[in-house]
């Protein structure tokens, strides 16, 4: 494939515009790298010829998504910037909603996350990191990825219909992340299953080792599933504070809830 060749016939090998999600994720390296990225660092990080990563580059300047600055470094322009800015905008949780997060953070001291699910895509709203903060690469706000391996997404696909979850996943190879994802739609099924039955979604070192999460699910008005409130800990102190950490998201998912049913905040056990 060339970079000249966009039609879907020479430009997509797997359903996607690749050359187009190659400028998606050198923008997002750059935006990543703070001002620090060259032209060299980003074809080495993202396995791209040199010549590849130029044409990417002087493709996202033209536009005005990146800038050159002086030694050759390169950052994210206006027009990226602007971009930025939209997206966070446009999937900004509503005041409520991360009152609710601020509230499961303060009770957990936790890196707390609230998520939504929005036009078939389960997006990290916000999130507040906890006391000791997690470094989980890549995961930040806006992150959709790894569906099957994040409490956070498995507590929302847990209440979808079988056929949508069909739709989602099969005929598709679910990406190890570690030793412990689950790596089939079958047991992935029966999981989502059990979250369903029990109310709440763990992750056990399944996205990120060393790290375990719980989530619990938010519905709106029609008892659809509108997103989910997560805590995430080290896995070397989650099995003590488990019990407490559930009933956490679980207490916040609950508020969210009352909320988007009755249009008010409604702290479960208090008038």
């Amino acid at each position: 494939m060339t970079d000249t060749a966009l039609s879907p016939s020479a430009a997509e090998s797997d359903g996607s515009l690749q050359t187009l999600l190659r400028g998606i994720d050198v923008l997002r390296a750059v935006a990543l790298a703070d001002g620090q990225a060259t032209a060299k660092s980003l074809s080495r990080q993202l396995g791209l010829s040199l010549g590849r990563c130029y044409h990417i580059l002087r493709t996202l300047k033209a536009g005005g998504y990146v800038v050159r600055l002086p030694g050759g470094r390169i950052d994210v322009g206006p027009g990226g910037a602007s971009l930025g800015r939209q997206l966070r905008a446009r999937f900004e949780p509503l005041p409520e909603l991360f009152a609710i997060l601020a509230r499961l953070h303060a009770r957990t001291r936790e890196t707390s996350y609230v998520s939504g699910w929005h036009h078939g895509v389960i997006t990290l709203l916000q999130f507040i990191a906890g006391e000791q903060a997690l470094g989980v690469r890549g995961l930040d706000v806006g992150y959709t990825g790894d569906t099957h391996a994040r409490a956070s997404c498995k507590a929302v696909l847990a209440h979808l219909p079988h056929e949508q979850i069909e739709i989602m996943f099969g005929g598709v190879e679910l990406r190890r992340l570690t030793a412990r994802t689950l790596g089939d739609v079958d047991s992935l099924t029966v999981e989502l299953g059990n979250i369903r039955r029990q109310g709440f979604a763990l992750d056990l070192e399944e996205f990120s080792d060393g790290i375990c999460c719980a989530s619990a699910a938010y519905f709106d008005q029609d008892g659809a599933p509108a997103g989910s409130y997560t805590v995430s800990v080290p896995a070397t102190r989650f099995r003590t504070a488990q019990r407490d950490l559930i009933a956490a998201v679980q207490e916040a998912a609950a508020i969210a809830t009352n909320l988007l049913r009755g249009h008010h905040l409604a702290v479960p056990g208090r008038d």
